[in-house]
């Protein structure tokens, strides 16, 4: 209870205070990527059950003559890659916050073709609501592999605690003015994840 009270409170007030420049975001990235706005997407939460999270758009449409989507390093575009490194594009998430999909801190959602590919101990990752940031955002984000990834993840889950949580919004903040370890080595975002094999 204190936990979802917290988020609320934080999410309430951010949104409040920030709206401005979740308005202005939302007319550049109209501007430069044009509709939609937001990127909705179903992704698995609590216990794996699905809801559609949101972000700003930070990708173009394009696809190649079949109709598949470019891939991520062609279509992220210099306005996108700084919405990205600024974590803006995650504001429209405290609005899954509010609603209760996800909390503040919590493992990251994930795609949904994934649930299938875990081992029974990473599935554990689902045992909490997902996060806006979680304790592999801010030990490594996307330069760790999907192993260190999980662990941390399932670490959280094992140690979460109203202090951590804490913690971890802290050392949010100084990656988001850093701008650390936003891509994977040699890659525009993260390589999918196939499986433990």
């Amino acid at each position: 209870m204190i936990k979802r009270l917290f988020d609320c409170t934080i999410a309430v007030s951010v949104l409040l205070l920030l709206s401005p420049l979740i308005i202005l975001v939302a007319i550049l990235v109209r501007i430069n990527l044009g509709s939609p706005i937001l990127f909705k997407q179903p992704r698995p939460g609590l216990h794996g059950k699905t809801f559609h999270m949101a972000k700003f758009r930070s990708m173009t449409s394009e696809t190649d003559a079949e109709g598949v989507l470019l891939p991520d390093a062609e279509r992220l575009t210099r306005f996108g890659k700084f919405l990205r490194a600024s974590s803006m594009d995650e504001l429209p998430g405290l609005w899954n916050v509010l609603i209760g999909n996800m909390s503040l801190v919590g493992p990251r959602p994930l795609l949904v073709e994934y649930l299938p590919l875990y081992s029974q101990e990473q599935a554990r990752r689902h045992d909490v609501k997902p996060g806006i940031t979680g304790w592999a955002q801010v030990n490594g984000r996307n330069t760790l592999s999907w192993q260190e990834k999980f662990a941390l993840d399932v670490w959280y889950v094992n140690n979460q605690s109203f202090g951590l949580d804490i913690k971890i919004l802290l050392l949010t903040v100084y990656k988001v003015v850093k701008r650390s370890d936003i891509s994977a080595q040699g890659q525009a975002t993260m390589t999918k994840f196939t499986g433990n094999s």
